[in-house]
């Protein structure tokens, strides 16, 4: 008697499911144009800049109120050798722009390709685009990242500084425990890149116009397997 209840409990929840990607989907449709509209005739070249100056701001905040407290650069500062972190510093705020560039050239042609492969006809530099739009998403964390040691009571270390970041795998291993390797993978995988891959999707399926679930399966198998690809060739890569 206990499979028939189970049949009919699987069921149920498989028809809720199947409702609600339907309200999602219609939710969706009925935001694409005022959204494309609205928010998507920005200028890619103004837009592209911001989020440069953005994330070069962050850098600036974090090198003035908290790796400027930390005890090493502290010796640094008092021994005149600081100097050498500042001309680094320098340099990594200038290749901000490449970075980026070289990014979402990267994301937006992997998905191009998956579109022509599924025969989603969208330009490369619309989803260009998009992919600089949802890198919006990944300048929560970095903001995140320097409320959190701005208040954190006490004085961090330079390790505990690096291998921070918000709402990723790296929180529930002792970073210092494990090898150096798999610090950068279990950083990448975090909430954030998890709504990424959902913003690509929502993008893919606003530019086509078409279905949902193809949207979602192609995003996961172009972008979403090149990330853990890379992921893997860099921890293979590092040892």
């Amino acid at each position: 008697m206990a499979h028939p209840a189970g049949g009919m409990s699987f069921t149920v929840l498989l028809s809720k499911f199947t409702k609600l990607a339907e309200n999602h989907m219609k939710a969706l449709s009925n935001h694409r144009e005022k959204f494309l509209e609205d928010w998507f005739q920005f200028h890619s070249a103004a837009f592209f800049t911001l989020i440069c100056l953005l994330y070069a701001a962050l850098f600036l905040l974090k090198r003035i109120f908290i790796l400027s407290d930390i005890a090493a650069f502290e010796v640094l500062q008092e021994r005149g050798e600081m100097w050498i972190f500042d001309v680094i510093s320098a340099i990594k705020y200038l290749t901000v722009p490449f970075f980026l560039a070289w990014k979402f050239t990267v994301t937006a042609f992997v998905l191009w390709v998956g579109c022509f492969l599924f025969g989603y006809r969208i330009l490369f530099s619309t989803l260009w685009k998009w992919v600089l739009f949802c890198e919006l998403l990944f300048l929560v964390p970095e903001f995140l990242k320097f409320l959190y040691f701005l208040f954190m009571p006490g004085d961090p270390s330079y390790q505990e500084f690096v291998a921070f970041y918000p709402l990723s795998l790296m929180h529930f291993v002792d970073f210092q425990k494990i090898p150096q390797a798999y610090h950068y993978p279990l950083k990448a995988l975090n909430l954030f890149e998890f709504f990424y891959v959902y913003a690509l999707a929502v993008g893919v399926y606003f530019l086509s116009n078409k279905n949902w679930n193809i949207s979602v399966w192609i995003v996961g198998s172009t972008y979403g397997l090149f990330f853990l690809l890379w992921l893997g060739f860099y921890i293979v890569v590092y040892h």
